[in-house]
């Protein structure tokens, strides 16, 4: 039987490969030397500075061994923009992204990422055969039908292989902030990102199911609380059941005990997989002791990722 690991689908760890491709940009998303470090530069977004732990494969396997975790999974930010830039400028730097991942020690998988400016499903065709676990995709390019409709080659692919897909907060609008405004560094991150995530969600329940009824998908940060909204969904007309989709996940990345029992009451702590999101920011890891630790760690997360390579595999 396929050994259900203690993964964490939520990582982001920056190589070698992309931080001089990043570099080598004057416009966002890249990155600046500055003070012995890089600072991050993204579209309407402050700026950040690039900690250690984003590109210590070593410190991050450390830091895997601290929260009782075997496995995992490393996605290139989709809130960095890079898949929505223009093909020219995308293709080099996921290429890096890719060199990247291939030269991470064994205890990391990688889910795979595609230039959206020109969507080629043959590109998911490679990324599968190049070992990653799936597709992960900006939630704006998911937030309307149209946009479904325009990425539904490449959703269509990832049937094929029964392989999921990772939807994940995408870049923020160059003028989200606004003109001289003095926000905090965590605006966009409770606004633009949490929004976006609602949209997509929503859009998926309208029509993506209906266009996709087999896809696996994972979405980061609780689908930004969506679920939680179904009451008004259900007095503005809208399906009742919709909760209720035994291939929807929702990675519990930057929430706590009340976010979580508040989407097991919705979802079913069946639907719940553990994602750090770090280095972003500081994890819950529940033990895998617990029942629910059990399903958010071992269980839950075999089912969002045991496709037919991984049963052929066992």
């Amino acid at each position: 039987m396929y050994p259900m690991q203690r993964t964490d689908v939520h990582q982001h760890l920056l190589g070698e490969p992309l931080i001089a491709e990043l570099a080598r940009r004057r416009r966002p998303p890249a990155l600046i030397r500055r003070r012995g470090g890089w600072t991050f530069r993204l579209a309407g977004e402050p700026d950040s500075v690039l900690a250690r732990a984003a590109i210590d494969p070593q410190a991050r396997q450390a830091a895997l061994n601290r929260d009782g975790v075997d496995r995992a999974l490393v996605a290139l930010s989709t809130a960095l923009g890079i898949e929505t830039l223009p093909a020219e400028e995308a293709i080099p730097l996921i290429d890096a992204y890719q060199r990247s991942v291939d030269a991470l020690p064994a205890r990391f998988g990688a889910w795979g990422a595609v230039q959206l400016d020109e969507p080629d499903p043959h590109a998911v065709d490679v990324l599968i055969g190049r070992g990653a676990v799936g597709l992960s995709l900006p939630a704006t390019a998911l937030a309307t039908p149209a946009g479904l409709e325009r990425v539904g080659p490449l959703l269509e692919r990832l049937e094929q292989h029964d392989a999921p897909l990772f939807v994940h907060p995408g870049p923020v609008a160059a003028d989200a902030r606004g003109a001289g405004e003095a926000l905090p560094a965590w605006w966009p991150a409770l606004t633009d990102y949490v929004a976006q995530m609602h949209a997509a969600w929503f859009a998926f329940l309208h029509v993506g199911r209906r266009a996709h009824p087999r896809l696996r998908v994972l979405f980061a940060m609780l689908a930004g609380g969506a679920p939680l909204q179904l009451e008004r969904l259900a007095a503005r007309g809208g399906p009742a059941d919709a909760a209720v989709d035994p291939l929807i996940f929702y990675d519990t990345s930057s929430y706590g005990p009340r976010a979580l029992r508040a989407a097991i009451a919705v979802v079913g702590a069946g639907q719940l997989v553990h994602g750090s999101d770090r280095p972003v920011v500081e994890p819950l890891v529940p033990s895998a002791d617990t029942a629910l630790g059990h399903g958010l760690l071992r269980v839950n997360p075999h089912r969002l990722l045991a496709g037919k390579r991984e049963r052929a595999a066992a």
